[in-house]
């Protein structure tokens, strides 16, 4: 699941591996940007914003990407197999002398000009990775809507960026509150530990695909306390966490009945 730890580290990788080298080869299999050649430019760097990736190409050109729910991003060497899925699920092909990067399954790509990078990561709130991190701003934006369920305030990007829905899960679970409950139900403080706790977890992730929100190094078998666990019993209390998908969203919740307060389906 691509959240803004995963994302951060994508970005990572990529620019080590195409940093500052010409580009030899350009791939863009998107109808739209078909014509689109890159090859013999320069690739600057690659800037993560929340859940964006901006690859910032010689001659003021960004070529914006974003994971969504399925898209990835691999590196390969040469000499390596591409395994990151089916030829028909490539979106993008970027290649040096020595690395060649392949966007699989990428439901945005666009390339634009570097100045107009505003257009597609101006409405993102503070990013939990970034150098904007505002831990006052995102509680303030977070806190604004007291009616609104507390998983939606969290998974809203203008409010702040990085978080998706294992974290919307965790969070909600490490607060002790369901994530239907509304923003304004939440005790005092607790919005500020819970977006301090955000950040200590993506800064803890980030450097890591293997994501965990139980940080004890006790029981290193134990990495989620509620997420992807349907039916398994709650590692605080016993309880079987439940599973809930929402009608017409690709978001799953899961939730502790025994340690979660708050609203939540009873089916």
């Amino acid at each position: 699941m691509p959240e803004g730890d995963t994302v951060w580290l994508t970005a990572r990788r990529l620019h080590t591996a195409l940093g500052g080298e010409l580009l030899t080869r350009s791939d863009l299999r998107v109808p739209r940007l078909a014509t689109a050649d890159l090859t013999g430019r320069a690739l600057l760097d690659v800037t993560p914003r929340g859940k964006h990736l901006l690859t910032r190409i010689e001659g003021g050109l960004t070529l914006h990407s974003h994971l969504q729910m399925d898209g990835s991003w691999r590196v390969y060497t040469p000499d390596e197999r591409w395994s990151g899925g089916p030829g028909h699920q490539i979106r993008v092909i970027l290649g040096t002398a020595t690395h060649t990067a392949v966007g699989y399954r990428l439901p945005v790509l666009d390339l634009i000009r570097t100045s107009d990078e505003p257009s597609v990561v101006g409405h993102l709130g503070p990013d939990l990775l970034g150098p904007d991190w505002d831990a006052e701003e995102a509680v303030r934006r977070v806190c604004a809507d007291p009616a609104r369920p507390l998983g939606e305030a969290l998974l809203d990007q203008r409010n702040l960026a990085g978080i998706g829905n294992v974290y919307k899960c965790e969070l909600a679970f490490m607060a002790k509150v369901t994530p239907w409950l509304p923003v304004g139900g939440l005790h005092p403080g607790v919005p500020e530990r819970l977006i301090a706790t955000a950040h200590r977890l993506l800064e803890a992730n980030k450097e890591r695909f293997d994501r965990r929100t139980i940080l004890s190094t006790d029981r290193p078998d134990r990495k989620l306390y509620v997420y992807g666990r349907k039916n398994q019993p709650c590692y605080r209390c016993g309880t079987a966490i439940r599973r809930k998908e929402e009608t017409g969203r690709e978001r799953i919740s899961y939730w502790c009945p025994g340690c979660q307060s708050g609203p939540a389906p009873t089916h």
